[in-house]
């Protein structure tokens, strides 16, 4: 696990949590409980606060940062996706944070809404719960619908069982 402190300040992370060496969690950061941080992403809390609830999967190359003094929150079961880079507000419960898109400062992501692969969500751009959004700048595309919670309740499940199983499954053998 690459937990480093910054400035006197130093992460927090729960119980039954996976980070990867390869990771980077810098300063004033919380993990809480059950959450999968993948191999190479990077979460700065250097400048402000970040904070990750239950259940969250930050998956590979990921980057979550925030301005000084700011403070970015992602709620419990928010999926942020393969090389999602996050300079946001708030990613409120359950939303999904597609592959290779970009939430800018101060945006909010509403619950269980889900920001389409490469996506860019302007700065101060809020999107309502359960709103699927897409392009560049993003738009809506649709409502969530209960295919889509299934599928991402399915999905969130496999990253925290990750979280669980990475600490005795996983070998490093080279």
């Amino acid at each position: 696990m690459a937990v480093y402190e910054y400035d006197g300040q130093v992460p927090m992370i729960g119980r039954n949590c996976y980070i990867s060496d390869s990771a980077r969690v810098i300063g004033n950061v919380t993990v809480h409980d059950q959450c999968y941080i993948g191999h190479g992403a990077v979460i700065r809390g250097d400048y402000g606060q970040i904070v990750i609830g239950p259940g969250s999967a930050i998956e590979e190359n990921a980057v979550l940062h925030i301005r000084p003094k700011g403070l970015l929150e992602l709620e419990d079961s928010v999926t942020v996706g393969h090389s999602a880079t996050i300079h946001g507000r708030l990613i409120r419960s359950h939303a999904v944070i597609g592959m290779g898109s970009v939430v800018s400062f101060d945006a909010r992501v509403g619950r269980w809404s889900i920001v389409a692969e490469g996506a860019v969500v302007p700065g101060s751009t809020t999107i309502p719960d359960e709103e699927v959004v897409a392009g560049i700048p993003c738009r809506r595309i649709g409502a969530v619908t209960t295919e889509h919670k299934a599928f991402w309740t399915y999905g969130k499940k496999l990253y925290t069982d990750l979280a669980k199983d990475y600490d005795q499954k996983l070998k490093r053998i080279a």
